[in-house]
């Protein structure tokens, strides 16, 4: 069977807590990125740094009512016993979501685009994006190229990411004809990762979420 979701709600709880094998601690807390823009209420996840503006990057196959939403990270802070902390707490985005309404979330399902079929995945698989910069981010399809200069590392979303500063490592780009993009770094880094959507009692999408597993499945309560 393929990769099967826990219940992501749980990662944009305040205060929820986990603990590794090792020892080490984690902290949940959700840190509101800002509005993205969907004009067609076709959702792209991608890494920016590579993907955007190459029209390369497939919008996942369930479409949204085009409107503003919010975009949330889940921000794990790490700390691992008998080691000092630092002047900065040890921090990770353990997940990234769109939030398409503010109604309980129910089921959750694997975005796919249209050509992706999760019947066919193996044990634990799943359909996800790749990230070899070490960012990932939401957007609507139609604002691919409404961001030029990020393939020469220039241009809105490249200034916004430079801008973090000593906050939490997400960002919104501003681009062209009004489009924004909501970004954030990727967990442990670079690799593959899940997107999932929910759905309310009345089968409406309530977000799309990106698992950048920092924190196991296991160790996320049931809900």
């Amino acid at each position: 069977m393929p990769m099967t979701p826990p219940d992501y709600a749980w990662h944009f709880t305040p205060g929820a807590a986990f603990t590794y094998e090792d020892g080490m601690t984690g902290t949940l807390a959700p840190v509101v990125i800002g509005d993205v823009t969907l004009p067609t209420g076709r959702v792209v996840a991608c890494d920016p740094f590579v993907c955007l503006g190459q029209e390369e990057v497939e919008p996942f196959g369930v479409v949204v009512e085009p409107g503003r939403y919010r975009a949330e990270a889940a921000i794990a802070t790490l700390v691992r016993p008998g080691v000092p902390q630092g002047p900065r707490p040890h921090t990770r985005v353990a997940a990234a979501r769109l939030v398409i309404r503010d109604t309980p979330t129910v089921s959750w399902e694997m975005a796919v685009d249209e050509d992706q079929d999760p019947s066919v995945l193996g044990e634990d698989e799943f359909y996800g994006y790749g990230v070899d910069a070490g960012t990932g981010c939401f957007y609507d399809a139609a604002a691919d190229g409404s961001f030029p200069g990020t393939e020469d590392e220039q241009g809105a979303v490249w200034a916004a990411m430079d801008a973090v500063g000593d906050g939490p490592s997400v960002f919104l780009a501003e681009g062209e004809d009004g489009h924004t993009l909501a970004g954030f770094t990727s967990g442990w880094g670079d690799g593959c990762y899940p997107t999932w959507i929910g759905r309310d009692t009345e089968g409406r999408v309530t977000c799309f979420v990106t698992d950048f597993l920092v924190v196991p499945t296991a160790l996320v309560p049931a809900a």
